[in-house]
């Protein structure tokens, strides 16, 4: 019961970006990942971008409030490590079959493909913005990254006032959301 709670009390920390917790759970994993990256055709740095994606992975589950873990981290750690680094050899054509004991790991293909799906829309975001251009880019950046309001944007900007940088805002969300679909409905990245 002790292991329970402590997996808890580490995963409401990882939710919270609790350093300790981050560390902790890097500290009693990041050696497993790294024997089963490099015992399977893998470097030390495929292990550090597994091991990264794997966190990446659980934090996302982790911040969700849905997620229930019904293992130990350890074990959905390695599951999730193991599935990025079959998906990575297959990719790059290195695979073997034999990657140890089935039994021993947890189902997380839905979690991965999940995240998966993910990184291509950030990916596509992110290229979106790219293509947006000034001053829509910074626009957007001050509202939503900086949390500025729309009389500081108006300020910085040179509007000549907070209603028309909120018009400016919109038509600049607008032109983001048309870019944004016009790759999401392409499918490039």
């Amino acid at each position: 019961m002790k292991q329970e709670n402590n997996e808890k009390i580490l995963l409401q920390g990882l939710a919270r970006n609790d350093k300790k917790a981050v560390e902790t759970i890097y500290r009693d994993n990041y050696g497993m990942v790294q024997a089963l990256i490099i015992n399977n055709n893998g470097s030390i740095d495929d292990a550090r971008d597994v091991f990264q994606e794997a966190m990446i992975v659980l934090y996302e589950k982790a911040r969700s409030g849905t997620f229930e873990l019904h293992c130990q981290i350890r074990t959905y750690m390695y599951s999730v490590s193991r599935r990025l680094w079959l998906k990575k050899l297959q990719q790059t054509k290195r695979f073997t079959s034999d990657f140890g004991d089935p039994d021993s790991v947890v189902p997380v293909e839905d979690d991965l493909e999940d995240h998966l799906k993910r990184d291509l829309e950030f990916g596509m975001m992110e290229r979106a913005i790219l293509g947006l251009g000034e001053p829509c880019k910074s626009l957007l950046e001050a509202f939503y990254i900086e949390k500025k309001n729309m009389q500081e944007i108006a300020l910085d900007f040179g509007y000549t006032n907070a209603e028309n940088a909120k018009t400016q805002k919109y038509k600049c969300l607008m032109r983001l959301k048309k870019i944004f679909f016009s790759h999401y409905k392409n499918g490039t990245p």
